[in-house]
Parts: C-alpha cells; sequence; structure tokens
C-alpha cells in the first residue's frame, strides 16, 4: 500500500504483484487528518499489505506528519515492511513516465511564499538536495526545458519558456518510482528549517 498526504493531495493505492487494484485521489488542501483513513478503510481488505510505503515530504509540514503518523501505526499493528520516498522523486519519475528519459526539474508549492525545486536527470537521479527558494531565485538557479509539479505552470511563465507538467504527488502512480528511491528510513522531509528557534541560553547560563 502506497500512502502519499504531503502536499495538498491526498492519495492512498492498493497493490498487488505489481498492478494497483485499487486507488483514490483528492486535491484537499487542509483536512488530511479526516480523510486519510477513511480513505485507506474503503481500500479492498481495508488496505491490508505486507508493505507500505509512505511520503516523506518535502510538502506541507502537517500532511507529512499525518502520513507517517498513520503509515508507522499501521506497519506496527500489520507488522509489515514500512519504507519511505521522497514525493519530489515520485513526480519526476511520474514526469519521465508521460515524456521518457528526459531531465526535469521538479517545482512545489512551498511554504511562506517559496517553492521546493530539485533537479533530476534523465534517469532519474536526484541531481542535489531539495531547495526551497522564492520564486524568482528558484527560476534563474533552475532549468526551464520540461518542469513538473503544482507550481509548474507559474514557473515556466516566470521563465518565459520552457514546457510545463502540472502535477501533485499521486500514491496511485508509486509503480513509477525506482525501486532505489525507497529507503527504511521514515523520517520526515521538511525541505526547509522550521520558522520557530529554540531561545539561546543567558549568558552564563549551562546550555
Amino acid at each position: 500500500m502506497a500512502i502519499d498526504c504531503a502536499t495538498a493531495a491526498c492519495s492512498v493505492a492498493l497493490f498487488a504483484e505489481g498492478e494497483m487494484i485499487a486507488g483514490e485521489f483528492h486535491v484537499l488542501g487542509r483536512g488530511h487528518a479526516e480523510r486519510l483513513v477513511p480513505m485507506i478503510a474503503a481500500l479492498p481488505e481495508r488496505g491490508r499489505a505486507t508493505r507500505i510505503a509512505v511520503a516523506r515530504g518535502p510538502g506541507s509540514f502537517t500532511g507529512v506528519r499525518i502520513g507517517l503518523a498513520v503509515a508507522r501505526s499501521l506497519a506496527f499493528a500489520w507488522k509489515a515492511e514500512l519504507v519511505g520516498y521522497s514525493t519530489m522523486a515520485l513526480v519526476a519519475a511520474m514526469a519521465r513516465a508521460r515524456n521518457g528519459a528526459l531531465p526535469v526539474t521538479v517545482a512545489m508549492e512551498g511554504g511562506h511564499g517559496e517553492w521546493f525545486v530539485q533537479g533530476f536527470d534523465g534517469d532519474g537521479r536526484a541531481l542535489a538536495e531539495t531547495r526551497s527558494l522564492r520564486p524568482q531565485d528558484a527560476v534563474a538557479a533552475f532549468p526551464s526545458t520540461l518542469v513538473a509539479g503544482t507550481v509548474a505552470e507559474d514557473f515556466v511563465a516566470r521563465a518565459g519558456s520552457g514546457s510545463a507538467l502540472p502535477l501533485h504527488s499521486d500514491a496511485r502512480e508509486f509503480r513509477t518510482l525506482p525501486e532505489s528511491e525507497l529507503t527504511p528510513d521514515a523520517a520526515p522531509i521538511y525541505g526547509r528549517a522550521p520558522d520557530a528557534k529554540a531561545p539561546s541560553s543567558p549568558r552564563g547560563a549551562p546550555a
């Protein structure tokens, strides 16, 4: 089973022998906590699986945490293998499935008016870590030949050239993701530093 609610979209899918047997996808914006568990329960056998794949982000801080919490709970209850993946890598894989083995810039809505941006080569390998940038800085730093993601159209419009492929990370397309992109690490990928910072210790006080 795949679970992806790290972005504005919420999706689940159940696979058997490499084929999807059921799936559901909704762009919610908010309300992932209320919708995710009923969506899983509506799957055949209530979604029970021997392996659970979950989106680790980057994306919504809340969505990332909800998806990981539900996936960890189900993996524990079902004694299932738990693996994580990057939403950026899945969107890149979805783009390759539609356009072939081409380099792609993945651009997704981030927080505080910034975008999450990451480049991938034609084989789907990430060229560097995800960056959280202001739109104008993202356009200046990344190529616009092929841009996929939730802000792809805005990216290409600002760049003045290139092809846009509007996509949300979608659990139903989990099988497009290379096995090499899966990891037993289920820690969140937030893509940017937290807004809140721990207060510094007064001078002379123990840290």
